[in-house]
C-alpha cells in the first residue's frame, strides 16, 4: 500500500467516527488502533468526549493505547482542562490507562477535588495508578478532603482509592476520624475497616462506622462481626 493510499484509509477511518450507526463508530476504532498513526490522536480524543456509546468509547480508549505515549499523553493532558465533563473523564481515563506518570501534575490536586462527581471518581482511580511512593502521603490527604462526599457510589469510589494506597494511610485516616463532620467520621471510619478486610461489605462498613460514630467508640455495636451478605 502506497502512502498515499494509507492516509486515504485513514481519512476514511477517522470520517467513520462520526457515523450515525453506533457499530460502524466501534468498527472505526478497532481498524484505526489497529492501523492508524499518530495522525489520529486528535480525533480520537476529541470523539472520546462526544462519544454517547460506552462501547465505542472503550473501544477509542484502547486505540489510543496503541499510539505513542508521547503523541497521546500530551493531548489527553490538555483535555483534562476542558469545560466538559466527559472530556475530562475520559482524558482520565485513558491516562490511566496508558500509564505515564508525566500527566501527574495535571490530575494533582484540582481534578481529585472537581465539581462532578464521576470525573472525580475517575479521577481518584486514575491517581492511585499513577501516584510515586513518595506522593502517596501528600495523594492520601489530598483525597481525605473528599471524605463525606456524595452518595454510596462516590464514598465507595473514594474507600477503594484510599485503600488502593496501602498501610500507609492509617495516619491520614485516624486524623479524618476526629473530624467535626459525623459523616466524614462515619466514611473514614468505614474505609479503615475496608483497609484492615478486604472482604468486608462497604455498605456493612457504613452501617456500623455509622453506629460506632453515634454511639462512641467505646460502645459495643451488635452485628459488628456478622457475615458479609
Amino acid at each position: 500500500m502506497t502512502s498515499a493510499q494509507s492516509r486515504t484509509d485513514t481519512t476514511r477511518l477517522l470520517a467513520a467516527l462520526n457515523a450515525g450507526n453506533s457499530s460502524a463508530r466501534l468498527r472505526a476504532a478497532l481498524a484505526i488502533g489497529t492501523h492508524a498513526g499518530p495522525e489520529a490522536v486528535d480525533l480520537l480524543v476529541t470523539r472520546s468526549g462526544i462519544e454517547p456509546d460506552f462501547f465505542v468509547r472503550d473501544m477509542l480508549t484502547w486505540a489510543l493505547t496503541r499510539l505513542p505515549p508521547e503523541s497521546t499523553v500530551p493531548r489527553l493532558v490538555a483535555a483534562l482542562r476542558s469545560e466538559r465533563a466527559q472530556d475530562r473523564g475520559q482524558a482520565l481515563h485513558t491516562l490511566s490507562k496508558i500509564g505515564d506518570r508525566s500527566a501527574w501534575p495535571a490530575i494533582m490536586p484540582v481534578l481529585l477535588r472537581d465539581p462532578d462527581d464521576e470525573v472525580a471518581r475517575t479521577a481518584w482511580r486514575t491517581a492511585t495508578v499513577l501516584v510515586a511512593d513518595e506522593e502517596k502521603e501528600s495523594l492520601a490527604a489530598e483525597l481525605a478532603r473528599q471524605f463525606g462526599r456524595g452518595d454510596r457510589e462516590v464514598r465507595l469510589s473514594l474507600s477503594r482509592a484510599f485503600v488502593a494506597l496501602g498501610d500507609m494511610i492509617e495516619p491520614v485516616l485516624q486524623t479524618a476520624l476526629t473530624d467535626s463532620d459525623p459523616e466524614v467520621r462515619a466514611h473514614a471510619n468505614a474505609t479503615r475497616r475496608l483497609l484492615h478486610d478486604p472482604d468486608a461489605g462497604f455498605d456493612l462498613s457504613v452501617a456500623v462506622a455509622t453506629r460506632i460514630v453515634a454511639l462512641g467508640p467505646e460502645q459495643p455495636v451488635s452485628g459488628e462481626d456478622s457475615p458479609t451478605c
